[in-house]
């Protein structure tokens, strides 16, 4: 049986981001569930926000455009370091050639990005949405 899309797409883009040296050089993880002390010794983190699927078949094909939304949290002081790893994150997902084992990546692009002062006051909070086309295998 065939991983799920959305699953194996979630695993794919983790790995990418934890083995980015340049993000794990700011950021004290990449995490789905964050724990309770997700910056470390650092002064950022990723996390995965909200996800959603549009079916996007057709006769023969079971396909899905699939968008989420990737969370950059840091408390350093002003934005540089969220407005770094944006970057960073976009540079490491956009229009890459990345593969997935059970499905198939046809496309994965950043949409938009955007980085602002969370509602603390405190911390910069960066988005980074993030689409991409799978075809599940017949």
């Amino acid at each position: 049986m065939a991983e799920a899309p959305q699953a194996e797409l979630q695993k794919l883009v983790y790995d990418t981001l934890r083995l980015n040296t340049d993000i794990t050089a700011l950021a004290g993880g990449v995490y789905d569930k964050v724990p309770a002390d997700p910056f470390k010794t650092k002064t950022a983190y990723i996390s995965f926000g909200p996800s959603d699927t549009v079916e996007d078949g057709a006769d023969c094909v079971t396909s899905g455009v699939h968008t989420f939304q990737i969370d950059i949290w840091s408390k350093a002081v002003g934005q540089v370091e969220a407005k770094r790893l944006v970057h960073l994150v976009t540079k490491a997902l956009h229009l890459q050639e990345l593969d997935l084992t059970d499905n198939a990546l046809a496309e994965i692009m950043v949409e938009f990005s955007r980085v602002f002062t969370d509602a603390d006051g405190l911390t910069t909070h960066g988005i980074v949405s993030v689409t991409a086309s799978i075809q599940e295998p017949d």
